[in-house]
């Protein structure tokens, strides 16, 4: 069922923060920073994974996703719903039973064998596809869908997550760049300023944090100098 409620988009980055922060799935350690998919350390880490094990934030969040698009790109823009391989797949599934719209799945490469293919489930030549993901960092993993759903001779113009880092100025760019529009609910900003709130991490920690998402590159440079391997 389409959600009836149209939060502001403040209101719902500010709640969007708070669930993920309830549930930990938000993560601080700047003693012994986390690595990321890139080799490179980070003090902080999300797991929007762990959503769909929790239906109640799951379920509002998938509301508020909902409302976003269709504010922001309108109610009757798409024809298809599909979900990233594999973090983006339940939350796509979502999605599209809340739009009452079919939904499909990326790989992120042909499965080898069968028909080989990219997309699984149906996705037909002229239909406006909307990409959803479970989160962005630089955007640049969307590329690569965005590239297959086309691919099959349909649109894909926007792309949706829960989660956006919003610490690389290049992001936003470099979607635009290949005609892609993001939306999210909310970033490490709204994170950061609902833990200072409730004071879920100590001060020294918030602060390193702070200084991580303000210049990622530098505070990783330093960090590797620091700790060579």
């Amino acid at each position: 069922m389409i959600p009836s409620s149209y939060p502001t988009a403040s209101e719902i980055a500010r709640l969007s923060a708070a669930m993920l922060l309830e549930i930990k799935a938000v993560n601080f350690n700047t003693k012994d920073p986390f690595i990321l998919a890139s080799g490179l350390p980070s003090p902080s880490y999300i797991d929007c994974r762990k959503l769909i094990s929790y239906p109640r934030i799951r379920s509002t969040l998938m509301d508020f996703l909902t409302v976003t698009i269709m504010r922001n790109a309108g109610f009757e823009t798409f024809d298809n719903i599909a979900g990233g391989e594999t973090a983006g797949i339940p939350f796509a599934a979502l999605v599209a039973e809340r739009m009452a719209l079919p939904m499909t799945y990326v790989r992120k490469k042909p499965k080898g064998y069968g028909r080989n293919a990219r997309i699984e489930g149906e996705m037909s030549e002229g239909q406006n596809a909307l990409l959803v993901e479970d989160m962005t960092t630089d955007g640049g993993s969307k590329l690569s869908f965005v590239d297959a759903i086309r691919d099959t001779g349909a649109t894909c113009a926007h792309t949706a997550v829960i989660f956006y880092y919003d610490i690389f100025p290049e992001t936003i760019s470099k979607l635009g760049d290949h005609g892609v529009t993001l939306h999210h609910l909310c970033t490490w900003w709204d994170v950061l300023a609902v833990a200072k709130e409730q004071e879920a991490f100590d001060a020294d920690t918030l602060a390193e944090v702070e200084t991580f998402l303000k210049a990622p590159r530098d505070w990783q440079k330093a960090w590797q100098a620091a700790n060579p391997s």
